[in-house]
């Protein structure tokens, strides 16, 4: 029995080899093939971009050439004007105005030829001449101006078949046959002894209405034209691109470096494969021809030459070192055989488990994504992870007023926050007892820590943790500190249901970090026995509740002082709304409020207020403020009732509108017009919690406002949390530039007064001189 079990696993053992060597030859076979494929593809893609490139230049080019052509034509169009006007009995100007108009034409079109070092008719004899005579007008430009020189051509040349552009443009066995007109002939590039500039000249013969030789049309275009073209073109880092004239010469200067022996030694060995001998040029419908290449070796050194014939029957080409071809290959082919070497390598030592690893690795990594910025896996990866897991714990870690930093510093200070936390969460992972099982990156200012499933107080003290690790040691941009804390919410499972959403412990965890937020803890564990229905019964009740108050009139106002920092004084109140019980027990908005705004109570509430701030302020000499939100002023009635109120009772100019900075504004327009309507009856307007929304710089430019309240979670650790200092500086002078006026919210201790003091915000308000009072005269001035 031993031995048949020692057999086997012998044939086991076999058998796992031999299918291991199968794999190995298997995964070589399969990533030679890739890696050829990928080769050849890759390769025909890199030959296609270069041919791209290669072909823009070689349509420049013949735009340029093209253009040449068609600037000739219209010269030789000019005398064949000239010559028929004067066939058809033009009469009343002499032959030497005659001459003088025509010249003046040819010098307006040789000015309109852009680049043009010279241009002119050269007429057969008698033509404005003698019959023995010829006249030829040939102009020509400076090379630093625009004026033109006429040359005497007549007794330089007699005849324009001793010019030396004749031999060179249309050869010395040239006819001057009907067949040839509107034809355009092409010298190469030659050395014009007159300009002193190398030039290549284009004719283009005239002919009269019976397809009589009047004689020949030419441009001489300076040659750094087209090479100015050619020199442009680069289609690798060590690319070329040269330009041979019908005559084999080298028109342009190689652009790969300062090395001119080399450079040389490249232009002599495209010389020498006169490629012009194995291309046709142009079709003769205007069709450019196919681009052709050639592979040439110099000093060891392949190149790979692309090259075409021109329009004006030049060969214009670029030559590519095939290393550079190649080179997008090397990275891949070296990840290929390194992948190939670790596959290998590691299937020697774990055989069939690897490979259902890799099966699993491959698995995951098409269902994984990870955060560009930390690198860290994201909530994707986070939900992927919760279903194949049945107990665990989840810890989301919310950064406290990180919209703050982002507004005060810049998105690429608050890029390296997360980056900071990232980091500190990553080592704090690696070096736990093995309760942390992965970190993620949340969307947001949010992470997510993943862990085994453990006690209650075992996942506070891994909170707490956590938020010891983020907040004791400061994060520090540009050698500046800034203070970062965290609310974390908390959510745990000891068994999965199969029923159970995949995001189920995310949302809870969600819900925990606004539990402690609300409750103002650092780190809350969700619990479930606060449910729905519990939450669905406390809207109840405080429907109810309003409903009964509304209608016994038990809403009544309550003020806060306001206190002015320069006169030392208290010089405004706040109105706010308080519910009154039977047994006088006084409860505040936040307990009401929201749900009055989801029963559309509120209209009535802001209605009540109004009515009750006026009636109270009409006989004092305070300035007081009532409380807007955005739905009060879309509303048609309430903004009726309050201009209303401002014309009947004379008193606008001691009324404060406060609009809510972090209410959900989908309109500005509707704050513009509100302000407009309550301005000219003396008003001033308040934007309420500023630097609690994400758009409040971008506007409140645009908004005619007069105060800005700043934000109490700003203002109530002003003394102790530099951030908040920093954020709130930044807010008043913001409206100092504005010439806004700053009032600071819940200022409850001396300390935090000195602060807004030494910020020199303009008003202070909150405990530290008097919580919300019944009646505003039982405050005294302090």
């Amino acid at each position: 029995m031993d031995q048949r079990n020692v057999s086997s696993r012998q044939s086991v053992m076999w058998m796992l080899v031999f299918l291991l060597l199968v794999f190995i030859v298997g995964m070589f076979t399969l990533s030679t093939l890739n890696l050829n494929y990928s080769r050849e593809a890759l390769s025909d893609i890199r030959r296609q971009q270069i041919t791209e490139v290669v072909g823009a230049g070689l349509s420049r080019i013949n735009a340029r050439q093209t253009a040449l052509a068609s600037h000739t034509i219209t010269l030789a169009n000019v005398g064949e004007s000239f010559h028929e006007m004067l066939a058809s009995g033009f009469s009343g100007i002499g032959q030497a105005a005659l001459r003088t108009r025509l010249e003046n034409s040819i010098r307006a079109h040789t000015r309109d030829f852009q680049g043009a070092g010279g241009a002119g008719l050269w007429f057969e004899p008698g033509f404005l001449a003698a019959p023995d005579s010829s006249y030829m007008p040939y102009f020509i430009s400076g090379e630093n101006d625009d004026r033109l020189t006429r040359l005497n051509t007549e007794e330089r040349y007699g005849h324009y078949r001793n010019a030396p552009w004749f031999d060179r443009t249309l050869g010395p066995q040239w006819s001057g046959e009907a067949k040839n007109a509107g034809k355009v002939y092409w010298s190469p590039v030659y050395f014009d002894l007159t300009t002193e500039r190398a030039v290549l000249s284009v004719a283009s013969p005239m002919f009269d209405s019976e397809g009589e030789l009047l004689g020949v049309a030419t441009t001489a275009w300076g040659a750094d034209q087209i090479i100015d073209i050619v020199s442009g073109v680069t289609a690798t880092e060590n690319s070329f691109a040269f330009l041979n004239d019908r005559n084999n010469r080298n028109l342009s200067s190689l652009s790969q470096g300062e090395d001119t022996r080399k450079h040389q030694v490249l232009i002599d060995a495209i010389l020498a494969l006169e490629l012009s001998t194995d291309i046709t040029g142009p079709s003769a419908q205007g069709e450019p021809e196919t681009l052709k290449t050639r592979r040439l070796n110099v000093g060891g050194e392949n190149i790979e030459l692309y090259y075409a014939a021109t329009a004006g029957g030049m060969i214009y080409g670029a030559g590519v070192p095939v290393d550079e071809i190649n080179a997008v290959l090397r990275p891949m082919e070296r990840i290929n055989y390194r992948i190939l070497v670790g596959t290998v390598s590691a299937m020697l030592l774990l055989s069939f488990y690897l490979l259902y690893r890799i099966v699993q690795l491959i698995r995951e990594l098409q269902a994984s994504y990870t955060d560009a910025l930390t690198g860290l896996p994201n909530r994707a990866r986070l939900l992927r992870d919760l279903e194949s897991l049945n107990a665990a714990s989840l810890l989301i870690i919310n950064l406290d007023r990180f919209n703050q930093i982002n507004s005060l510093f810049g998105n690429e200070c608050g890029d390296h926050v997360l980056l900071e936390i990232s980091n500190r969460l990553i080592a704090f992972g690696s070096g736990s007892s093995g309760e942390i099982t992965r970190v993620y990156r949340l969307p947001g200012d949010e992470f997510a820590i993943l862990a085994t499933a453990m006690a209650p107080q075992d996942v506070h003290q891994l909170a707490g943790q956590l938020r010891a690790l983020i907040t004791v040691e400061r994060v520090y941009w540009q050698h500046q500190q800034l203070p970062v804390d965290v609310s974390i919410g908390i959510a745990m499972r000891s068994r999965r249901k199969p029923e159970d959403a995949a995001d189920q412990l995310v949302s809870q965890a969600k819900v925990a970090v606004l539990q402690a937020r609300e409750q103002g803890r650092h780190h809350l564990l969700y619990d479930p026995s606060v449910g729905v229905e519990e939450n669905y019964e406390n809207n109840l009740y405080w429907a109810d509740r309003l409903k009964e108050v509304l209608d016994h009139d038990r809403l009544v106002p309550w003020f806060q002082p306001i206190h002015d920092n320069h006169s030392g004084r208290i010089t405004k109140y706040e109105c706010l709304v308080r519910m009154i019980e039977p047994d006088g027990t006084v409860i505040s908005a936040g307990r009401f409020i929201d749900i009055a705004n989801k029963l559309r109570l509120n209209r009535r509430i802001t209605e009540l207020m109004i009515t009750k701030c006026f009636a109270r302020f009409i006989d004092r000499d305070d300035e007081f403020s009532i409380n807007l939100s955005y739905a009060d002023i879309t509303e048609p009635e309430t903004v009726g009732q309050i201009l209303t109120a401002l014309e009947s009772s004379g008193i606008g100019e001691r009324v404060i509108f406060e609009l809510l900075e972090s209410d959900s504004i989908s309109s500005y327009d509707h704050i513009h017009g509100f302000i407009e309507q309550v301005k000219p009856f003396g008003c001033r307007v308040a934007i309420d919690d500023f630097g609690t929304g994400y758009s409040n710089f971008a506007h409140l430019s645009s908004l005619n406002v007069d105060y800005i309240k700043i934000d109490g979670s700003l203002i109530r650790n002003l003394d102790a949390d530099n951030t908040a200092f920093l954020v709130t500086s930044g807010i008043v002078q913001f409206a100092r530039s504005l010439n806004m006026k700053t009032v600071a919210e819940f200022v409850h201790n001396e300390s935090v007064q000195a602060r807004v003091r030494e910020l020199g915000i303009d008003f202070s308000q909150g405990e530290y001189f008097s919580m919300p009072v019944p009646e505003p005269d039982d405050q005294a001035g302090r």
